[in-house]
């Protein structure tokens, strides 16, 4: 039996400081292949991977698609690309974006489960939502091994939460203590286990990240139809059960926890509130023109109606805004927000 020799890791928030930490534990001689998402825009520079090339005796470098996997290197993957894992190779994609974002920790956790199995070691470190939960299943399920950053010292703590809520997770670990384990597990066999079939639906998922079209990869065999429209598209999103995980995928290939569902239609709340903000402020910017036109021209009855309706409408404004104030001031934790499509 081979060791574990295939590492990915997933992070958002906070993950470029715990990465770091976690890459400079890590020696020189190191025998396993090292693969890392990181949420990003567009838009990021592309100082990744020259920061943890700098942060240990590892070289990092973007994962370049269709290169061999070779051990003893850090691939990281490039913004807008999908990182996934396939025998012997890398290959980057620019699949549907899942729970916002491209590249999404999940493709590369389920492509290198199906792709290794037991060889696996899957890393949640710190970060926003609950990314990379249902692909560290994937892996659990396939034989692999868990590993969760410990969220009290995380400095996001939702992905490492949602881990260790929905996964049986094998090792929870101040972030010092990572990097040896890694090492330690990286070096010894793995335990024997039973060759477990890649599910038909962890597949069709796989085919998706991988740009196959998401009607001709089964989507539609995900789950049920629900009430809701893909935030993305408008599809209609079809309603997936992991166990305790709900999940939404649509017919073009979109995916969300949950969690990132509820987030994106609270930020889509939100900008719909700040309009009607804007649209009604507007409308009293112009009565009151109109009131100072009427003046003018000697219509004080006029006047006096639309200073009237101008102050009505400025209350709704106000009352709307207070609102929105409050709502940003409820001391809940910040979502993450892409910078960028």
């Amino acid at each position: 039996m081979q060791g574990r020799d295939i590492v990915v890791i997933g992070a958002s928030a906070g993950g470029v400081e715990a990465l770091s930490v976690i890459v400079a534990g890590l020696p020189a001689d190191f025998p396993a292949a090292v693969f890392v998402v990181l949420h990003s825009s567009p838009q990021s520079p592309n100082a990744l991977a020259a920061i943890f090339d700098r942060a240990g005796p590892l070289p990092a470098r973007y994962a370049e698609d269709g290169e061999r996997i070779a051990p003893g290197r850090i691939y990281v993957a490039p913004p807008d690309r999908h990182l996934v894992v396939e025998p012997t190779r890398v290959r980057l994609t620019r699949g549907p974006k899942e729970n916002r974002f491209r590249p999404a920790v999940d493709p590369l956790f389920r492509s290198a489960a199906q792709a290794y199995g037991p060889r696996v070691v899957g890393v949640i470190l710190s970060g926003g939502l609950d990314d990379g939960t249902s692909g560290l299943m994937a892996v659990k399920q396939l034989g692999g091994t868990a590993v969760v950053q410990d969220p009290r010292e995380a400095l996001s703590p939702s992905m490492p939460l949602s881990a260790l809520e929905h996964v049986e997770v094998d090792y929870c670990l101040p972030l010092r203590e990572i990097a040896p384990q890694l090492v330690r597990l990286a070096t010894s066999q793995a335990d024997e286990v039973e060759v477990r079939e890649v599910s038909e639906k962890v597949e069709i998922e796989i085919k998706i990240a991988k740009e196959d079209k998401a009607t001709e990869a089964g989507v539609l065999k995900l789950g049920e139809p629900s009430h809701y429209a893909c935030p993305d598209c408008h599809g209609v999103l079809l309603r997936m059960d992991d166990r305790k995980l709900q999940r939404f995928r649509c017919h073009t290939g979109h995916a969300y926890t949950l969690e990132a569902l509820l987030s994106v239609m609270d930020e889509k709340i939100e900008d719909t509130l700040w309009s009607a903000v804007r649209a009604i402020e507007e409308r009293v910017m112009l009565t009151e023109h109109a009131a100072s036109h009427a003046r003018q021209s000697g219509g004080d009855g006029a006047e006096s109606e639309l200073l009237r309706r101008a102050e009505a409408a400025q209350r709704r404004a106000d009352l709307i805004r207070q609102a929105l104030m409050n709502h940003a001031g409820n001391g809940t934790e910040a979502a993450e927000k892409p910078a960028g499509d």
